[in-house]
């Protein structure tokens, strides 16, 4: 396994776009969104409250963020088997509308567990200094909310399960292991996979854990 050499300053320029490309896309027509969500409401909800941990809450997702993730499944940057094919008949137009719909949406938080709390917060507020982990606010925002306009996600009440299949996916791409699922879309500067590469399993089970009841 080889982890992923990033400096630390990358890990801290979360205001600088961090390569993400964020296109200009058409306004979003919420309304017209709605009538578009249908078949996605099988996994995520109607109003983008996912109750199935596996799959991401969407609502409340800032709008860039949802465009370029169906962007990047229907090209392939990200592999989400369980889309396969949903992305390829959707015009620039729906796919503004979607994400303007579920932006819409309130996302319900869920609840941290109590004995994870504390190191979870450690990590999301401060980072790990010693192993070169920023801390998560940076891009993410102290209450989760994200940064919108580098297409930064929200992360607040989102799933413990997803969380922490992410960061493990990211995790496995950035030491360049040689199994389980991998996640790259992060931009040039790789910074969830430099990130993630130096998180423990118990690192990244108290992210999530805290992560779930952030707001």
């Amino acid at each position: 396994m080889k982890l992923i050499n990033k400096a630390a300053t990358l890990l801290v320029a979360g205001t600088l776009g961090l390569g993400l490309s964020v296109a200009s896309h058409a306004a979003g027509d919420a309304a017209a969104g709605q009538g578009k969500t249908a078949m996605c409401g099988a996994c995520h909800g109607a109003d983008g409250n996912s109750m199935i941990p596996n799959f991401p809450k969407l609502a409340g997702q800032g709008e860039a963020y949802i465009a370029k993730q169906l962007h990047d499944i229907r090209s392939g940057a990200r592999s989400v088997p369980e889309m396969t094919g949903m992305t390829e008949n959707l015009s620039e137009q729906d796919i503004a509308d979607i994400a303007a719909y579920y932006h819409a949406q309130k996302v319900q938080v869920g609840q941290a567990k109590k004995d994870l709390v504390e190191h979870g917060q450690e990590l999301y507020r401060a980072g790990k200094p010693e192993a070169g982990v920023a801390a998560c606010a940076g891009c993410h925002g102290a209450n989760g909310h994200g940064m919108p306009g580098a297409a930064f996600p929200a992360l607040s009440g989102q799933h413990e399960a997803y969380i922490a299949k992410q960061l493990k996916a990211f995790r496995a791409a950035g030491r360049e292991d040689e199994t389980g699922d991998r996640r790259t879309n992060d931009g040039e500067t790789m910074m969830m996979r430099a990130t993630a590469g130096r998180l423990s399993d118990n690192d990244i089970k108290a992210l999530s854990s805290y992560i779930n009841g952030l707001h």
